[in-house]
């Protein structure tokens, strides 16, 4: 009886590993038009700025309230979705998304923009950490390639955006930003169709009482490997947000470069950390996730502290290295998480990409106004060395699976 309830249980897993690409493709697919559609707001800032007379102080409060709504809400709508889970509210969450764009095409005044940016964050943080389980439930057991694919597609989106806004919203004007709604229409169609495979899942997924296998560690070293990894997520998302935030202001005056030259330049950068994302994760399944950490946010170092100090061409080749590398732990650094607490995919989901857009926002907040008082120049000097604690990467412990 028990081999026969096993075959049926190995039956349906087999089943539903069927459909585990497809369902990973639409998901990344998905966070593709989510994430160009949030890209949009920082690669429009020059137009912004010029339409709304901001300085850099206003430009950064944009951007932090963007990241915090999506910040703060993450970990609670994971946390949440781990004991009642809601295969239907990514395509609400793209819902808020649409809703956020269309404002930001036809904002009024500053405290439009900054309600647009509310939106939008809200729309991130009903998708990601749900949106984060289908890719674990659709894995087939390789964690780090299905996130790597869940993941890129977001990146991807992030370095279409600027892209897309060189040609099509520069031109055009700050309307046209609504024409992208149809982008997020087409995503809710498809996310419904996610839902319906995920709630199928649901529908025919065993009970069971048993506590996910882990890592038996004690709380103590569980709690200082946590704080081990926002320590080096700081260092990175810091950093990132020097370049996706000022990147562009950077190189128009740094190099005298265009509006359209200066996107396209962003464009290379993000393109780049979209290409880390994807071969990350099955390079972390492969040879083990703490090595992919260590190399990722440590091995970034030269190519920073090299960065304010290159010419044109050479700060376009530094750039692409540096996303690359940088961006070779995203996946890496979530599923080692996600073992180090088992059972908690949604929370740790949240927790991580919620943190994430965070740190984002505080830092084009705070490098914004340090910029105001400084200089872009003395702002990229000193992010520059902010991948030196990737050293901290040495005292993260070894976890199954080769972590």
């Amino acid at each position: 009886m028990q081999q026969a309830v096993a075959t049926s249980g190995n039956a349906k897993i087999t089943a539903a590993a069927a459909a585990t690409f497809p369902i990973l493709f639409a998901i990344s697919f998905s966070h593709l038009m989510n994430d160009m559609i949030q890209s949009l707001l920082p690669a429009i800032y020059p137009i912004l700025k010029a339409n709304y007379a901001l300085d850099f102080g206003e430009i950064g409060l944009i951007t932090l309230t963007f990241q915090i709504t999506a910040s703060l809400l993450q970990p609670v709508v994971g946390s949440f979705t781990d004991r009642h889970p809601m295969p239907y509210s990514t395509s609400v969450g793209m819902g808020a998304t649409l809703c956020g764009l269309l404002l930001l095409a036809h904002a009024g005044h500053f405290w439009s923009l900054l309600l647009a940016a509310a939106l939008v964050g809200l729309g991130s943080s009903v998708f990601h950490p749900e949106a984060s389980r289908v890719a674990r439930l659709a894995s087939g057991g390789r964690f780090g390639m299905a996130q790597s694919i869940f993941q890129v597609g977001g990146n991807a989106g992030q370095a279409l955006g600027p892209l897309l806004a060189a040609f099509i919203v520069i031109p055009h004007g700050q309307g046209s930003v609504s024409w992208f709604s149809a982008a997020a229409l087409i995503a809710m169609v498809v996310l419904a169709t996610v839902g319906r495979w995920y709630a199928g899942r649901l529908a025919v997924r065993m009970p069971s009482r048993a506590r996910p296998a882990g890592p038996k560690l004690p709380f103590r070293q569980v709690a200082w490997t946590l704080l081990i990894l926002i320590v080096l997520l700081f260092s990175k998302f810091f950093y990132v947000a020097s370049l996706n935030t000022f990147y562009t202001f950077y190189t128009i005056e740094r190099f005298g470069v265009s509006v359209q030259t200066a996107q396209i330049l962003l464009f290379l950068f993000l393109g780049a950390f979209a290409v880390g994302v994807l071969v990350g994760g099955p390079i972390g399944d492969r040879v083990g996730r703490k090595r992919v950490i260590w190399f990722s946010i440590l091995g970034v170092l030269p190519f920073t502290l090299a960065l304010p100090y290159a010419n044109l061409w050479q700060t376009a080749v530094l750039t692409v290295f540096i996303g690359l590398i940088l961006a070779s732990a995203s996946s890496a650094i979530l599923v080692y998480a996600q073992e180090l607490l088992p059972g908690r995919v949604g929370l740790v989901a949240g927790v991580f990409f919620g943190f994430a857009f965070g740190l984002g926002g505080l830092g084009a907040a705070v490098l914004g106004q340090l910029v105001d008082h400084t200089s872009l120049d003395f702002v990229y000097r000193l992010c520059s060395v902010l991948p030196a604690l990737g050293l901290l990467a040495a005292l993260l412990p070894d976890l199954r699976r080769g972590a």
